[in-house]
């Protein structure tokens, strides 16, 4: 029987490790990237073709590679980054395991043109599918340039499943972010189809941060300071005021690294638990450098999971961090008293000791309200209507209402409080036990409770429907089908709306905007990530028209994110809207808006459930109220 057991060649196993080092266009950036901040480069652009599928271009000024590295680099597990396994628990740099490049090599069309400070021509090198079809000096800048073509190309199956362009790009500027927020000495550039996104000089980091995410982003941050000697922790919190439910910045950094660390996140977020309203969190930029080898960063291959050696010890002292920094700036909001039609409180006047003087009270020291108006006195009236012999006049009030009634009923009679019903008549609507299928009979017996709840009876029971989530269900059916109709009403707005968004909430407007037109806003770019809002939907009167529109773009990038499709976007749209549209807990209802509301309700497919899964309705039936009594 022969042997089984053999060596798979360097072209298929570099295509294995691919498929865990590079996933999609971003993995690439991110190891190019890397490789050019550890080569000491002040200067990197990057230059995307339809969102990297067709090509990458990743241009640093760094120290360079020789003819020989240059060929080597593209050797499984070569690297200049560490010699020995004790390396790895003191390392300074972003890569280490010599991975990359032959990941990338495996699965594109590589072309290097290198050269280093003290050669005269560089070297030029290109490889496809890990072979190496040609090298040649060539005459170069410093530093190296890495072009990447055709991402996939023999690789059909992996290629088919990465996302439509939009998407890409959003994992593409998710991945620069992380990079140039670490990074603020190292200029970037960033450009897609010949389009600018980024264009970010070294700067500080403040700056940096104002760059990205825009200059509103400087009156919420807090400077967080704190030294021990586990660990320098340095960077920004955002103010509690600041606060929302989707769409905020959280970054932690270890040594120079991005990193996931949700125990870390928990720290942060207890520290504003008592300020910030329940569902809602702060943006935060949290660097943290520890000693490397108390830290281990080889645990996945993207580099993003960090394991601590003394992770309890460090939660505590950056939750104190954060509380510190809260009270020392003044995180705390201030309570702000109504002061309209209040009087004025008299300022400190230096000491200067002024007697008040007192009100002036104008009276008539003779006025007796016993006294008639000629003077005379009426004592003697008096003294007669306070005596006991004074009968008050009777009034035979009964003949009045004589005739309305039969002789021979009482003309007023008390009813049983237990006969007195709950609700006027008979339920508008009927919850059967399998299904919801609801007939309507008389309307306006519907209850509103604690501005919450609308109360109604059925024949099972009683019934709950939480108004919120209710409306919430209509609008969103409301807009599915203004989205799948292409019409909607639009109301304009008196003075237009302007945005600020960064690239990739950019990008992601452009993908949702024919959405969002649909729907009825009048949306148009003024470039540079600057977007005015002239129209709003009907019916979302009153709605801050830019805060509504940041929230439509967050959720879709949420969606984006975690690689939905196109339909599931316009689903967080459609649903993004109706939630900031929707009638809030605390609302009074007129009986002719509860009856509106709960007739659209079961009109609805699905009424019980709101899109997200939350319960709308829920009955409380006989049987349980006869158990409570």
């Amino acid at each position: 029987m022969s042997d089984v057991i053999h060596l798979l060649p360097d072209s298929v196993a570099n295509q294995i490790a691919a498929g865990e080092v590079i996933q999609r266009p971003a993995s690439v950036i991110k190891e190019l990237v890397e490789n050019a901040i550890d080569a000491g480069a002040s200067n990197i652009d990057i230059l995307l073709t339809d969102a990297g599928k067709t090509c990458i271009q990743v241009i640093d000024d760094g120290k360079g590679m020789s003819e020989t590295d240059a060929r080597l680099a593209f050797e499984r597990h070569a690297t200049s980054k560490i010699r020995q396994a004790s390396d790895l628990f003191a390392l300074t740099t972003m890569g280490f395991r010599g991975e990359a490049l032959p990941s990338i090599a495996a699965v594109a069309q590589v072309e290097l043109r290198t050269r280093r400070e003290e050669d005269e021509l560089g070297t030029s090198i290109h490889i496809s599918g890990s072979k190496i079809e040609n090298q040649e000096p060539v005459a170069c800048a410093r530093g190296a340039n890495f072009m990447v073509k055709n991402l996939f190309y023999n690789v059909p199956a992996r290629r088919k499943f990465l996302k439509t362009n939009q998407t890409e790009l959003n994992n593409i500027l998710t991945e620069i972010d992380r990079i140039v927020l670490v990074h603020p000495d190292v200029a970037f550039v960033v450009q897609h189809n010949d389009n600018e996104l980024y264009r970010l000089p070294a700067t500080s980091l403040r700056m940096r941060l104002m760059n990205v995410f825009g200059k509103k982003l400087n009156d919420q941050l807090l400077s967080l300071e704190v030294e021990t000697t586990l660990a320098k922790i340095s960077g920004y919190v955002a103010r509690p005021e600041s606060s929302k439910k989707k769409g905020c910045h959280q970054y932690f950094f270890v040594n120079g690294r991005y990193m996931r660390h949700p125990y870390f996140h928990r720290a942060v977020m207890e520290a504003f638990e008592p300020l910030v309203p329940p569902g809602e969190q702060v943006s935060y930029f949290i660097y943290m450098e520890v000693d490397p080898s108390s830290i281990d960063v080889n645990i996945h291959p993207t580099k993003t999971e960090i394991k601590f050696e003394s992770e309890q010890a460090l939660w505590q002292i950056l939750a104190a961090a954060v509380k510190e920094t809260l009270g020392r700036h003044g995180g705390v909001p201030s309570i702000d008293f109504d002061t309209e039609g209040m009087p004025d409180i008299p300022s400190y006047n230096g000491g200067v000791q002024t007697m008040a003087e007192p009100p002036r009270v104008n009276f008539d020291p003779n006025f007796n309200p016993f006294h008639n108006a000629g003077g005379s006195s009426s004592a003697s009236s008096w003294d007669s209507f306070s005596s006991s012999s004074y009968q008050r006049p009777k009034v035979d009030w009964e003949a009045a209402y004589r005739g309305l009634k039969p002789e021979n009923e009482p003309l007023f009679q008390e009813e049983d409080p237990a006969e007195i019903p709950l609700f006027p008549s008979e339920t508008s609507y009927e919850v059967k036990e399998s299904a919801m299928n609801i007939a309507s009979s008389s309307p306006g017996n519907h209850y509103q409770f604690k501005g919450r709840y609308i109360v109604t009876s059925v024949k099972s029971g009683l019934m709950l429907i939480d108004q919120h989530r209710a409306h919430v269900r209509v609008l969103f059916d409301r807009y599915m089908s203004q989205l799948q109709g292409r019409s909607a009403a639009s109301q304009g707005l008196l003075f237009p709306e302007l945005l600020q968004l960064t690239a990739l909430q950019d990008n992601v407007m452009q993908t949702i905007l024919p959405d969002l037109q649909a729907l009825g806003f009048d949306i148009s770019s003024l470039g540079g990530g600057s977007w005015s809002v002239s129209a709003i939907p009907a019916g979302t009167e009153g709605l801050d028209a830019a805060t509504l529109v940041l929230q439509i773009v967050d959720s879709a990038i949420e969606r984006e994110g975690a690689g939905q499709a196109g339909e599931e976007v316009r689903t967080a749209v459609a649903l993004s809207l109706a939630r900031s549209s929707a009638i809030v807990y605390g609302q009074l209802l007129t009986d002719a808006e509860m009856d509106e509301l709960v007739a659209s309700l079961f009109a609805s497919s699905t009424p019980g459930h709101t899109p997200d899964g939350l319960t709308v309705l829920s009955v409380l039936t006989m049987d349980e109220l006869d158990k409570r009594f």
